[in-house]
């Protein structure tokens, strides 16, 4: 296995990891079965679609393998990078709390319709990464770089942000 291999791998293990955290300690259960499904589809999907960049699109992986805060080289986009790890937190810790409290009552296919969109959301983002080889994890220009009109980007000028939300 290739270092970017074993970094990619280490890299989905700890955001797995981090979501269980943040979806089952706020619950203060692991008798949850939404949180349970959701790390499933998310997991698995992002797994699927990590194993297609080692095979299909090396060089991609290697972009998309630095990213968050910490990767961004202007302040601004540090900035912006912190602020939606915090919202992305939020929105996972939020509806743990309201599992643990009982704020809400919910019908349980309304989890599994928000599943269901998770992962045709994740499935749009593999499409984008299909149609465009240089989304990166960081706001970057690449001098062989050009500007994609086809597939997702016929509908939207950033289509990765439409399947991330």
């Amino acid at each position: 296995m290739t270092d970017l291999n074993k970094k990619a791998f280490g890299g989905l293990i700890r955001l797995i990891a981090t979501l269980a955290i943040l979806l089952f300690l706020p619950a203060w259960t692991l008798d949850y079965w939404q949180a349970w499904i959701f790390l499933a589809v998310f997991g698995t999907s992002v797994l699927l679609i990590t194993m297609y960049l080692m095979k299909k699109d090396t060089k991609l992986l290697e972009r998309r393998v630095n990213a968050g805060p910490r990767a961004e080289k202007e302040k601004s986009q540090k900035t912006i990078q912190i602020f939606a790890s915090i919202t992305f937190s939020i929105l996972i810790i939020f509806p743990a709390l309201d599992h643990r409290f009982g704020w809400s009552a919910m019908q349980a296919y309304v989890s599994v319709a928000g599943d269901a969109i998770v992962l045709l959301g994740l499935l749009f983002i593999l499409f984008v990464f299909r149609e465009n080889t240089f989304t990166s994890g960081t706001i970057e220009v690449f001098d062989e770089q050009k500007v994609i009109s086809t597939g997702p980007y016929s509908f939207v000028r950033h289509p990765m942000y439409l399947g991330a939300l």
